[in-house]
């Protein structure tokens, strides 16, 4: 028997899988029609993603830290625009 942990992680695994996926069919449509469902499963599962994450995160199995702020001003400089260039 699979524990709820379990459970939901490989739900969480399945849907990371399913958005690369969607992300790449995305990107190599050549009409725009398919293009366009494609990206509204790609948003689906954006959204199933988001609730999983915060079903787990609501029961304590899958904790995030608070980040500090030297690590998030850290970010910011490294994925501002213009930065690396």
């Amino acid at each position: 028997m699979y524990t709820e942990k379990e459970v939901l992680n490989d739900g969480l695994c399945a849907v990371k899988t399913a958005t690369e996926h969607y992300n790449t069919f995305s990107n190599e449509c050549a009409h725009e029609n398919v293009r366009s469902t494609v990206l509204n499963l790609l948003n689906d599962e954006h959204t199933i993603q988001n609730d999983i994450f915060q079903m787990m995160s609501s029961r304590g199995l899958y904790p995030t830290p608070a980040a500090e702020d030297k690590k998030i001003q850290e970010a910011k400089q490294k994925f501002a625009p213009g930065a690396g260039m």
